[in-house]
């Protein structure tokens, strides 16, 4: 019988993969039967397989109909859904529309990248939020036709495994254009997804620009808060400004709603109670529990003090955020908010948390509870007068920072926005001045009274001086009409505040945190000392040196902060502005990045350690069993530490990503220097490495050069360290003890000195006794050895007499000096006794005398 045509796309729908295979290879025989045409060997009648051919027909006869029957399912499907009644757009629409976002996003990065004015950006701000809206329109409708599509291919299942019964052709080609619609779906989403990505920091670009701009804007004047005109928007606002404020509010006042409706009004009083309890009782439980911290687990040094003003600010702000978080909890509900509403809870996050850390920082400054506990060196009437200060200017900001807040999300008029402003620079200028007054009223109450107030430094007084130039130049803005000017040097006052506070606090921790770490009174100083076999003074050095290294980080995050952050500035923020200062492409065009600087530090570190850990081995175990000559020993130890040395050097630069081809010019530099100034440290060190590989002197040796003899003591790279007789040290230069003329008395691996004396006797001596007794002299003193026995020489025979050289031999040549005045002593004493005089040399005296004929 003929078989109807049909079209070649069809949705199968089974839950079997290997009887929809059978039912489409029956499809395809049947498709290709036409009349006249016998039906295939492979769907012949058989008893045997009669259920399982009803079965495959009927599958047959579905898939004749679905075609017909699947797009009145989807309408139904459509409509129950309550999905738009758009067309989904179709593959060419979805990337000519993915090219014409790509297309405006360059376009507003472009125009973002130039000197624009404040209506131009306000028109990118805009074209950002299409463009924002017109990503998330394309993901939406892309998403649910992926998602079809994975429902198609799921019920399609998977390929069948090597070795079984091949699916039908149609089968294949389906699945495999399903998977290639898919995967064109999947980079269309992922596209959108990095569009999203690039518009969210297109807006942050452009934010910082209109900030930017508004600081340029300056100069803008208005009414004066003196006036009627700058109250006005506070009692007689615009229609517009209440159309918007009404908008915005419409926002809001559902939230408060659903929070105090029935069956949820008991949850939200006790988060509210919940809140207060930790803002207050909860703040105060974590302040005492870090200070018994602090007071018993900390020692007894000035780290406690800084420790307990550190952990007022933390249990000051954790308390504040916690509770914030509980109120966000009773008010916020757990779906998707409206983009300003989110915009308004995260800026008022912000905003009490920098509140918080102002009144933290002011209660662990001022520390009027326990006077003892104060950092700074603050009178205690002073503290007492500047207590309320910092929570009052805190909570005012909050409460000023919530109205301007209020009036930039729901983008009122510019009077409603300058009356914003103009609050908060009156709230911070009276506060500021107030308290700025009252501790001057209360020093010179002081001063009068005879008492000396606290010891002021001069960064202090500079910064007392700025501050009150500041207010003073706020104030008179505030009532000439230049509000926006006023509103930022307030709001830069507080920021330079809280940031100078904030440098002063942790300074003064890292430098107790140091002194007592690496205090050789502390355990932990005793560990470090046994562990690295330090002694006192290098702990000491240790101390000031980590000291030094955290004030300069500190002071550079605080010179960041200062220069990219400002009011309601996060960690999290000031943390970005770090990492993209130190990611920057210039510091990486000059291969300086933070990874190569930390791994050079830690190869430095270990590289030294292990250096003197092999010396002292190889000083105190190996050398001496191998090679017995200290001298020997001592050259070898230095010759291996400079060879060290220079390799750990080496290997620091190689991973800070010094590159030697980029070292020419310092080559080049070294070698004019070298030519002019610094030849006679290359000749020294030079000589120095020569003296250390040829030794013709060694540590031990005993030497005389230009006047001086005395031992070896060290071998520097430089120079040589001689100690004389007298127990001092002359330093002569490795260059002469090459090029000069050396004596070196202990070369010759000998152990024996000589000790020689040289006497001279008148001519009519006898010579015979005088050299007995000469001889018996030598012999007699425990010094001189027996072998080679002492001699006498006839050295000289002149007219003032005749000379002996008496010469006799000590154990070492150290002694010979020693031997030498104990024989003068002992022979000049027997001389005496035999009377025997030495000679007296003959001189010619020239005398005036008087005249012959007188």
């Amino acid at each position: 019988m003929p078989i109807a045509a049909r079209p070649p796309n069809i949705l199968i729908v089974a839950r079997r993969p290997s009887t929809v295979r059978r039912a489409m290879a029956i499809h395809a025989n049947l498709r290709d039967c036409r009349p006249g045409k016998p039906i295939s060997k492979d769907i012949s009648l058989s008893m045997s397989k009669l259920p399982r051919l009803v079965l495959s027909l009927v599958l047959v006869a579905l898939l004749h109909l679905i075609p017909t029957a699947l797009p009145a399912a989807t309408a139904d499907t459509t409509l129950n859904a309550d999905a738009p009644a758009t067309r989904p757009p179709s593959r060419a629409d979805a990337v000519a529309e993915l090219k014409r976002l790509q297309t405006e996003q360059d376009r507003i990065k472009q125009l973002a990248s130039s000197p624009t004015s404040g209506t131009q950006l306000e028109g990118l701000d805009d074209a950002i939020h299409q463009l924002a809206s017109d990503v998330d329109k394309l993901s939406a409708a892309l998403t649910p036709q992926r998602a079809q599509l994975q429902a198609q291919l799921d019920v399609l299942g998977p390929p069948p495994a090597a070795g079984t019964t091949p699916e039908a052709a149609a089968v294949a080609q389906q699945r495999a254009d399903l998977n290639a619609r898919k995967a064109q779906l999947d980079s269309g989403l992922k596209q959108a997804a990095e569009v999203k990505g690039n518009v969210t920091n297109l807006s942050e670009q452009i934010a910082k620009l209109q900030r930017s701009r508004l600081k340029n804007q300056l100069a803008l004047r208005s009414a004066s808060i003196l006036g009627t005109a700058f109250w006005e928007p506070l009692f007689a606002p615009s229609q517009e400004d209440q159309q918007r404020l009404s908008a915005f509010m419409g926002q809001v006042t559902p939230l408060w709603g659903m929070a105090w409706q029935p069956g949820r009004q008991t949850v939200t009083a006790l988060l509210l109670l919940l809140a207060i309890g930790v803002w207050t009782i909860g703040r105060r439980l974590i302040e005492r529990a870090l200070a018994w911290f602090c007071l018993t687990r900390l020692p007894e040094s000035r780290l406690r003090r800084s420790a307990l003003a550190l952990a007022t600010v933390l249990a000051t702000v954790a308390a504040t955020a916690i509770a914030v978080q509980v109120v966000c909890f009773a008010f916020v509900p757990p779906g998707e908010l409206p983009a300003q509403v989110q915009d308004l809870i995260s800026e008022l996050g912000k905003l009490t948390l920098t509140s918080a850390l102002i009144a933290g920082l002011g209660r662990a400054l001022l520390c009027t509870h326990h006077p003892s506990w104060r950092v700074p060196a603050l009178a205690d009437k002073v503290a007492l007068a500047m207590r309320p200060f910092p929570s009052v200017l805190a909570g005012l900001l909050l409460i000023a920072g919530t109205l301007e807040q209020l009036n930039r999300t729901a983008d009122t008029s510019l009077q409603v926005t300058l009356l914003g402003r103009g609050l908060v620079s009156l709230v911070v200028v009276l506060t500021i001045g107030a308290a700025l007054l009252r501790a001057n009223r209360v020093r010179t109450k002081l001063a009068a009274a005879g008492e000396r107030p606290e010891a002021r430094s001069t960064f202090a007084g500079l910064i007392h001086a700025g501050v009150t130039v500041t207010v003073v130049a706020s104030l008179m803005a505030l009532l000439i009409g230049y509000i926006t000017f006023a509103r930022f040097l307030t709001y830069e006052l507080v920021w330079i505040d809280i940031v100078l506070c904030s440098l002063y606090l942790l300074t003064q921790l890292t430098r107790d945190v140091c002194e007592s770490v690496f205090s050789a009174h502390h355990p932990s100083g005793k560990v470090i000392k046994q562990l690295f076999g330090l002694g006192d003074s290098h702990l000491a050095q240790a101390s000031t040196v980590l000291s030094g290294i955290g004030t300069s980080l500190l002071l550079l995050v605080a010179v960041i902060a200062l220069l990219t952050g400002g009011f309601g500035t996060t960690p999290s923020d000031l943390l970005n502005s770090l990492l993209t200062m130190l990611g920057g492409e210039r510091l990486r065009s000059l291969n300086i990045m933070p990874e190569r600087i930390l791994n050079a530090v830690i190869a430095l570190s270990v590289g030294t350690c292990l250096l003197r850990s092999v010396r002292r081995w190889l000083d105190a175990e190996l050398l001496p069993k191998v090679c017995m000559e200290a001298g020997l020993r001592a050259s070898l130890i230095t010759l291996f530490s400079n060879i060290g040395y220079v390799l750990i050097v080496l290997l620091t630069l190689s991973l800070l990503g010094v590159r030697w081809e980029n070292l020419a010019w310092i080559v080049s530099a070294l070698s004019v220097g070298i030519g002019f100034g610094l030849q006679e440290i290359v000749k020294n060190f030079v000589s120095g490495l020569i003296l250390l590989t040829e030794r013709p002197v060694k540590v031990g040796d005993m030497v005389s050069i230009g006047g001086v003899e005395g031992d070896i003591k060290r071998i520097n790279v430089r120079a040589t360290e001689i100690l004389l007789g007298d127990r001092s040290t002359v330093i002569v230069p490795n260059s002469q003890l090459i090029s000069q003329n050396l004596r070196n008395v202990t070369m010759s691996n000998s152990t024996q000195g000589v000790a020689t004396l040289l006497l001279t006797f008148p001519l009519n001596i006898d010579p015979e006794q005088v050299r007995e007794l000469l001889l018996d002299s030598y012999r007699e003193n425990e010094a001189i050895l027996d072998k080679p026995a002492p001699s006498v020489t006839f050295s000289q025979l002149a007219p003032n007499g005749i000379t002996l050289s008496v010469t006799g031999y000590v154990g070492s040549p150290r002694i010979a000096t020693a031997t030498k005045s104990d024989l003068l002593f002992e022979i000049l004493k027997r001389l005496r006794a035999a009377d025997i005089s030495l000679s007296v040399p003959q001189t010619l005296r020239v005398e005036n005398m008087a005249a012959l004929g007188a």
